[in-house]
């Protein structure tokens, strides 16, 4: 926007690195799970990892919310 600057290019590139390594695990979620909104599943996921979780323990995160706040339930395997 006009009249923005970014103040610190590192954040930018730790937010891009946690948005591209939120679109791998996605994919494997969204490969068998049911039609849903992907932001819900990345905004869970997010902020998991913020938290200090690793990335299982942030997919398992994203998979519960999915299932018990939009009920998006992935059928086990």
């Amino acid at each position: 926007m006009p009249g923005r600057e970014w103040n610190d290019s590192t954040d930018v590139a730790s937010l891009a690195d946690l948005l591209h390594e939120t679109s791998i695990h996605h994919g494997e979620f969204e490969a068998v799970a049911p039609p849903h909104d992907w932001w819900d599943w990345y905004a869970a996921y997010a902020e998991a990892r913020q938290r200090g979780n690793n990335s299982e323990q942030a997919a398992a995160a994203a998979g519960r919310y999915m299932a018990d706040v939009k009920h998006v339930v992935v059928p086990p395997a």
